[in-house]
């Protein structure tokens, strides 16, 4: 049948060319976005590395056979609308059962107490030049790189170009790029050694560029701050950071509590903070059955539910704020200063953690537009439960006639959709 040999001849040479034009473009835009990356280079970031002392041939030695990485999060790549993802990627702001699983904890906690006693000197002249404990430092670099055993793979050029060039915050990556730039151009490390996570962040201590130049000490006296291979300038630098941040020296950084049903959750955060006797006048004691310190029970408190009441309460200090100066992540300086603790001979949390599930990024996010559109506070549409979201959930819900648990969960989500 010719006629139908003929039929299927021009079907099939129809396939092929829509399969051409649809592959093509991608060639093209591949090519247009490499084109496109190196003009801003050119036109946008050399006049102000040029302007911050930078030399042509350490901007180009940056960028030699740098291209985009398109893979990156949390960009927003040409031709598309900005918009929360609806996953997660950095783990601070994962669920919290899952960050606190009792293995990694243990294997934090358990390589701290050894390098505890294997850098007891170094620890104590730490603390007494910038005020921080030696558990603390130490698991804020057992956090950030594994205590310098993990892998940092990146081409910091390539994550912090594309990144000043399609992220979201632009102003600060660009910002950090040139403080890479000039990080080599000062001598401290080769372009080739220019290594980093996938935030741009380098070394041990995990610093970004900028936090880099002012912040990393030299310790160990060989004239020049090495935060990739000196173990003492490591910590050292950790300390100085918390430290400028505004660590207050003598005090804790806060205590597991029982937050009876008569303090509501919505009272949450920095800045709601009271006298700690306030805290325990209204009913609320610490799990270990201890007393507040009397120096602590004078002083400033801060009630912070990081899982609403799914999972343990604490009365913070402000050196947990200072923590978060680091990672500004409640997960994250809720670890540091638990690990901490354990370090120096302190137990498990005695609260558990409700493994919620049901709730992506997106979702969070689309919650927050809701509460926002109430003329709520959420802190920003960003998909992920701060303290302020997580407050201004227990206030929906205190109005809604629900039980207030002050976190995302999936008959939440039905509610407000």
């Amino acid at each position: 049948m010719p006629g139908l040999t003929l039929l299927r001849h021009a079907a099939a040479l129809i396939l092929l060319a829509l399969s051409a034009a649809m592959l093509a473009p991608v060639g093209a835009r591949a090519q247009t976005s490499q084109a496109d990356f190196a003009r801003f280079l050119d036109q946008d970031i050399w006049p102000q590395a040029r302007a911050a002392g930078i030399s042509r041939a350490t901007f180009d030695a940056a960028f030699d056979g740098v291209k985009p990485n398109l893979k990156l999060p949390d960009l927003v790549l040409p031709g598309q609308a900005p918009a929360v993802a609806e996953k997660q990627h950095q783990a601070e702001f994962q669920s919290p059962a899952a960050y606190f699983r009792e293995d990694n904890l243990r294997s934090v906690v358990g390589q701290g107490r050894t390098l505890l006693a294997r850098h007891a000197d170094t620890l104590r002249a730490i603390e007494r030049r910038y005020g921080v404990p030696g558990p603390i430092v130490l698991a804020v670099w057992g956090r950030e790189s594994g205590f310098g055993a993990a892998r940092i793979p990146y081409n910091a050029f390539e994550v912090l170009g594309t990144k000043a060039w399609l992220a979201r915050r632009k102003d600060m990556f660009r910002a950090e790029l040139i403080a890479a730039l000039q990080i080599v151009q000062d001598g401290h490390l080769r372009v080739s050694d220019m290594k980093s996570s996938w935030a741009g962040a380098l070394g041990q201590p995990q610093f970004m560029p900028s936090k880099f130049r002012s912040l990393a000490v030299d310790f160990d006296g060989d004239g020049r701050a090495d935060i990739w291979n000196s173990v003492p300038d490591t910590l050292a630098s950790i300390a100085h950071y918390l430290q400028q941040s505004g660590w207050v020296a003598g005090r804790d950084w806060g205590f597991e509590a029982n937050i009876p049903d008569n303090v509501s959750c919505t009272l949450e955060g920095p800045d709601q903070g009271r006298p700690i006797r306030d805290f325990v006048a209204a009913g609320v004691t610490r799990v270990s059955g201890r007393p507040f310190p009397t120096h602590e029970a004078q002083a400033t408190g801060f009630l912070m539910m990081p899982a609403g009441r799914m999972g343990p309460a604490f009365i913070a200090t402000p050196n947990f704020y200072v923590i978060k100066e680091y990672n500004n992540s409640d997960l994250y300086a809720l670890f540091i200063g638990h690990a901490a603790d354990r370090m120096a001979g302190g137990g498990a949390f005695k609260g558990g953690w409700v493994d919620v599930t049901g709730v992506s990024r997106g979702d969070v996010a689309r919650m927050q537009e809701r509460l926002q559109a109430m003329g709520m506070d959420v802190g920003g549409v960003d998909g992920l439960p701060g303290f302020k979201t997580r407050r201004s959930i227990g206030a929906y819900e205190a109005s809604a006639g629900l039980r207030v648990d002050c976190w995302p969960n999936a008959a939440l989500k039905q509610k407000l959709n």
